[in-house]
């Protein structure tokens, strides 16, 4: 009974894990690195641009004595990491809370159950075809099962979806570059936030599927 445990869940882990590998297998094909490519040095086009009007800028500022060169000069700063890493990091950080997910799904058989799985096993099987078990509770199972199949089918798209959302928020990613130079960031935090979020979303929502699986 421990055996059908493990290698069940196992092979549910290893489903999800591959499952969530459809959205980053999509950043290895060449015309998908072209596009990267392509926007990465639009974001150095746009940040140069950005430079160079925060230098005219500083200098029409300093005709009135409010010039801030060191202002100036963390944003340009701050603009070349985001020129840097717009192309690079948000695929490496999706990459990476996926191959986290699928450690973490591994590692949830690595120190054993504390329990007795065969006697929790006998105990299930014994409630199941017990004379006294009401209908309601199979409806009940036959309906969860369904329930977790739409899970399963939904986070399917999902992580299809989300490789397309995360190289579309790359792309966005590079325009705001022109505004980091000159100060204007808002934007482009806004931006990491929502880089952030997709990848945490493709950390959370497979483990928390397979741990709702587990729990019930």
């Amino acid at each position: 009974m421990q055996w059908l445990y493990e290698a069940f869940y196992s092979a549910i882990g290893e489903l999800f894990a591959d499952i969530n590998d459809l959205g980053v297998e999509i950043f290895d094909l060449s015309w998908v690195q072209a596009v990267v490519s392509l926007f990465t040095m639009l974001g150095w086009s746009l940040f140069v641009v950005g430079v160079v009007v925060a230098v005219f800028e500083v200098a029409i500022e300093s005709q009135s004595g409010r010039v801030n060169i060191k202002g100036t000069a963390l944003n340009v700063l701050k603009g070349f990491f985001g020129a840097s890493l717009v192309g690079a990091l948000p695929v490496q950080l999706y990459k990476t809370c996926c191959t986290l997910q699928g450690m973490f799904t591994a590692d949830l058989f690595a120190g054993g159950r504390s329990i007795d799985l065969a006697e929790e096993s006998t105990s299930v099987l014994v409630g199941s075809f017990s004379v006294a078990n009401d209908v309601s509770g199979n409806l009940f199972n036959i309906l969860a099962l369904i329930a977790f199949a739409y899970c399963v089918i939904k986070i399917f798209f999902a992580n299809i979806k989300r490789g397309g959302i995360l190289l579309v928020q790359i792309a966005v990613g590079s325009l705001y570059l022109f505004s980091v130079p000159r100060g204007y960031t808002d934007g482009f935090y806004q931006w990491c936030k929502q880089v952030a979020a997709i990848c945490l979303t493709a950390f959370l929502q497979t483990t928390l599927l397979f741990l709702g699986m587990m729990t019930f």
